[in-house]
C-alpha cells in the first residue's frame, strides 16, 4: 500500500511539476539556511576553542597582590610574596596537579652583535612547556638539566628570531642578556598575537640562571596545569595559599588567579547561545517555506477534491487519503532537504573560512570562523525538516481526510 501512495505522490508531483520545483526550491533554500547557520555557529565556537587552544586550557596561573580582607588578627593591605617553598607545596597538597612552574619575569636589553632590543625575559622551569602548550619550532625548550647545572641557554620566540638573526640560523648564536651571555637553543613557533603583543617576543632561561639578572628569592608567579574540575582546583589552590600566607580564600585581591577554563566556559556560554539564535532564525526561514508547501497542498486538496470523492466511493478511508497527501508533502520535503544539504556543503566548501580573530591579530588564521558540517548539524537540521514537512503536510492531508465524499463528488 505505502508503494502505491508513493506513487501517487510522485505522479501528482509530476503533474504539477512547476509548483512542485517552486515549492522544492523553497525547502532546500530553507534547510541549506538552517545548516549554514549552524555550522557559523559552531565555526564561531571552534575559533574561540582555537584561541585559548595555543596555550592549553587546562592551566592555571596565579600572581601575588595585597590583601583586602583582615584576617586572624593580620590588619588587611599586606603584600604577599611568593617563594619556591609554595610551589612545592602546590604541587604536593592540592589535588590534580601534573605540573607546576615558578616564572620570574623582567624586561632587560638583548643584544646580538648587531641589534639591540629590551624584551621581556622569563625564568622558568622545563615543565612550563607542557603546561602552556609550547611548541617549538626549531631546537628544543629548556631540560631540567638545563636548570640543575644553571646552563646559560635561552629560547626565543619567533619574533625574536627575526628581528635578531633575519634569515640566519639562530641555533648556538649567541645573545647577552643584561649584559650576560646565553646560547640560544630553541626558537617557539609563532602564537597569535594581537597588535603590539609581546608574546613572540619574548625569551625563556631556565629559572636558577635567572639568578644571574634578578633576585630569585620572590616570584612573580606560578603556573600549573592540572585534571578534573578547574573550580576545585581553584579552590584548594587558594585554600593553601590563604593558609601559608595568612589570608582569607575568599580575598580575591591577595592573589589573582588565571583560570583558563573558566574564561573558556564563558566564551562557550556566549556561544551557545549564539548558535541557539542562529537555530531560532534557521527555524523561522524553514517555517516560511513550510507555509508555502501547505499553501501548495492546501491548493492541490481543493483541485483534486473529486478525486478525493470518487477515492472515498470506492472505498478508501480517511487514513488512506491522510497518507496520500502527507506523502506527498514529505517526498517534497525530502527532495527539497537533499538538495538544500547539498547545497550547504557546496557554499561551506566555496566559502572556507570567514576572517574573524586574524583581522584582529597575527598567526591568527586557525582562529577564523569556518563552515564546518559536522553529523550532528546534519541530524539537527533533518530534525527541523521533518517537523516542518509533517506539520506542513498534515492539516492539508487531514482537511482532505475529512471531505465529505458526496460533496466531493458534487465539487466543480
Amino acid at each position: 500500500m505505502l508503494k502505491d501512495i508513493f506513487a501517487q505522490a510522485f505522479e501528482a508531483m509530476r503533474h504539477n511539476g512547476r509548483r512542485t520545483a517552486i515549492t522544492i526550491v523553497g525547502m532546500a533554500w530553507g534547510i541549506a539556511t538552517v545548516v549554514l547557520l549552524l555550522a557559523y555557529g559552531a565555526g564561531f565556537g571552534r575559533a574561540f576553542e582555537e584561541i585559548f587552544a595555543q596555550w592549553g586550557t587546562h592551566m592555571i596561573g596565579i600572581f601575588p597582590g595585597t590583601t583586602s580582607e583582615q584576617a586572624g588578627g593580620t590588619k588587611a593591605g599586606i603584600k604577599v610574596r611568593f617563594q619556591m617553598d609554595d610551589v612545592e607545596r602546590i604541587a604536593e597538597t592540592v589535588p590534580g596537579i601534573i605540573h607546576v612552574s615558578p616564572m620570574l619575569w623582567k624586561q632587560v636589553p638583548v643584544q646580538n652583535d648587531l641589534h639591540t632590543f629590551t624584551w621581556e625575559v622569563d625564568g622558568v622551569a622545563s615543565e612550563l612547556q607542557q603546561i602552556m602548550n609550547i611548541e617549538i619550532d626549531e631546537g628544543r625548550f629548556i631540560t631540567p638539566d638545563d636548570m640543575q647545572s644553571r646552563n646559560h641557554v635561552a629560547v626565543i620566540g619567533s619574533e625574536a628570531k627575526t628581528k635578531l638573526y633575519s634569515g640566519l640560523f639562530p641555533l648556538g648564536q649567541k645573545i647577552r642578556l643584561n649584559g650576560v651571555s646565553f646560547e640560544v637553543v630553541g626558537v617557539l613557533k609563532p602564537k597569535m598575537q594581537e597588535g603590539d603583543d609581546n608574546i613572540n617576543r619574548i625569551i625563556y632561561i631556565p629559572f636558577q640562571t635567572m639568578g644571574d639578572l634578578k633576585d630569585t628569592k620572590y616570584l612573580d608567579g606560578i603556573w600549573m596545569s592540572y585534571h578534573g574540575d578547574h573550580m576545585a582546583v581553584e579552590r584548594a589552590v587558594r585554600n593553601q595559599m590563604g593558609a601559608a600566607h595568612g589570608f582569607r580564600p575568599t580575598d580575591k585581591n591577595a592573589i589573582w588567579v588565571a583560570n583558563i577554563m573558566s574564561q573558556l566556559a564563558q566564551f562557550r556560554i556566549i556561544s551557545l547561545g549564539l548558535q541557539a539564535l542562529l537555530l531560532f532564525i534557521g527555524v523561522l526561514t524553514l517555517g516560511i517555506a513550510g507555509i508555502g508547501l501547505m499553501n501548495i497542498m492546501l491548493v492541490s486538496v481543493q483541485q483534486r477534491t473529486r478525486e478525493i470523492g470518487v477515492e472515498k466511493a470506492l472505498g478508501a478511508r480517511k487514513r488512506h487519503i491522510l497518507l496520500q497527501f502527507l506523502a506527498e508533502a514529505l517526498v517534497i520535503t525530502g527532495v527539497g532537504g537533499i538538495g538544500g544539504i547539498i547545497l550547504a556543503f557546496t557554499v561551506s566548501k566555496v566559502v572556507g573560512g570567514i576572517t574573524f580573530y586574524s583581522a584582529i591579530a597575527t598567526n591568527a588564521s586557525k582562529a577564523d570562523i569556518y563552515l564546518l558540517i559536522s553529523p550532528d548539524i546534519v541530524i539537527v537540521a533533518t530534525t527541523v525538516l521533518v517537523f516542518v514537512g509533517v506539520v506542513s503536510g498534515m492539516i492539508p492531508a487531514i482537511q482532505a481526510a475529512n471531505l465529505d465524499p458526496i460533496e466531493a463528488l458534487r465539487y466543480e
